[in-house]
């Protein structure tokens, strides 16, 4: 894996009552720490940015953020939720060639639970560019047997757009620390590793 580096992109947080203290918030955790920890045993530099204010995510304000590490066809991409609807936009407006797409629980719907948020609408509303496949050389799809409606409804968006493979893990949900019920998701490394 020399020269690899792979660069994790947090979910969005309902609220932000939830997410302002680093103690208790979970947005970036979940699963995301023990990951950058096991890829790095494995010699894989590993960012895991904090977006601005994931709550009210402003697409401009992530990519301003993300834009200071740099990417290049040695990079492995990982969203989760709507981390992953940030990176395909971005990868679809910048162009660039990467080596890996992962998508883990990825979300492009309005609503969740119900609630409409004005910041999240205007987050996924885009067209996914369907050449990002011609300058990625692998895309997998993380989803779950009991991800919510939305989640599968995301899901069938995203591979419509742009193939590559499903894997699907019972009893993972959402992909939180929740509905796993644990930190680590080995077959997460695995598909990075490999």
């Amino acid at each position: 894996m020399a020269n690899k580096k792979c660069i994790i992109i947090h979910g969005c947080p309902s609220n932000a009552e939830k997410a302002m203290d680093p103690e208790t918030r979970t947005y970036d955790k979940h699963w995301i720490p023990s990951t950058k920890t096991e890829l790095e045993k494995q010699g894989i530099i590993t960012e895991t940015p904090t977006m601005p204010e994931p709550w009210q995510p402003d697409y401009e304000k992530f990519k301003e953020e993300f834009e200071k590490l740099e990417v290049d066809e040695n990079t492995i991409l990982v969203g989760h939720s709507c981390g992953c609807a940030f990176l395909v936009r971005w990868l679809g407006e910048s162009k660039k060639k990467i080596h890996k797409l992962v998508l883990v629980a990825p979300w492009k719907t309005f609503d969740r639970h119900g609630i409409k948020n004005k910041y999240k609408e205007k987050f996924y509303a885009y067209d996914i560019d369907r050449t990002i496949k011609e300058r990625v050389d692998e895309v997998f799809m993380f989803t779950a047997n009991d991800e919510e409606e939305g989640g599968k409804v995301s899901l069938k968006i995203f591979h419509d757009a742009l193939g590559g493979e499903i894997i699907n893990l019972d009893g993972h949900g959402h992909y939180t620390m929740g509905d796993m019920g644990k930190e680590e998701l080995p077959e997460l490394v695995e598909v990075i590793v490999s």
